[in-house]
């Protein structure tokens, strides 16, 4: 096949300005690139096709930080960077293959070129709904398992306090505290992400944090 033949279009959603406040549609806009369905020669690299895209607080993008560039920073007409479940079109890492689905960083577009591979899973078992790895599979259910397990090393008994409880990590923090018996307070920042907390997530109790001036109090009733 010629390198023509390889080349197809490729729809991405681009950043127009740094995101301040809630998000706005003129933030974003819809283009179409071109991209070449061979990783290039020489190259360590996966092309993917992306299937299910994560939407998180901390793609609002950073100008300035130290932090991994390719995942923190804001770059004008680029797609968005986040995490994803993706299929396999082409590599040459010996550890993907084609038709490998993924989860990690990638961008938000039909097909992305990944060179940063660090972050890069194979999903081993796929007989659960591959959206979920972007949930609970994936970033927010990672971090909390770790977190909760092997720094908190929790109790059955125990008293879990959990900020930040309306979150991803802490909705699935004070699920699994639950699970092993212990007693869940959590707090969050309106009266309906508390309402959530106690009536849907099983908390024990949960609080508005803002209606509290003495968090030690709070804790303590």
């Amino acid at each position: 096949m010629a390198e023509s033949e390889n080349v197809v279009s490729n729809k991405q959603v681009l950043c127009r300005e740094l995101f301040v406040g809630f998000p706005k549609a003129s933030y974003l806009q819809i283009g179409t690139s071109t991209i070449q369905l061979k990783v290039p020669q020489g190259s360590n690299a996966v092309l993917v096709k992306n299937l299910y895209l994560s939407c998180d607080p901390y793609m609002r993008g950073e100008k300035d930080t130290s932090r991994d560039k390719e995942f923190h920073s804001f770059v004008v007409d680029s797609p968005l960077i986040g995490y994803g479940v993706a299929k396999v079109v082409d590599s040459s890492c010996p550890d993907f293959k084609e038709g490998d689905i993924v989860w990690g960083i990638t961008k938000w577009e039909e097909y992305s070129l990944l060179t940063n591979l660090k972050s890069l899973v194979k999903i081993q078992h796929t007989d659960v709904p591959l959206s979920y790895y972007n949930g609970i599979l994936g970033m927010p259910g990672h971090t909390a398992y770790v977190g909760f397990h092997e720094i908190c090393k929790p109790k059955k008994g125990e008293y879990v306090y959990v900020s930040s409880a309306y979150g991803a990590v802490g909705q699935v923090v004070g699920q699994l505290a639950k699970l092993m018996g212990c007693y869940v307070v959590g707090s969050a920042g309106s009266k309906d992400k508390v309402d959530l907390l106690k009536n849907k997530l099983g908390f024990d109790n949960a609080f508005n944090y803002k209606e509290e001036p003495d968090l030690d109090a709070a804790l303590k009733r």
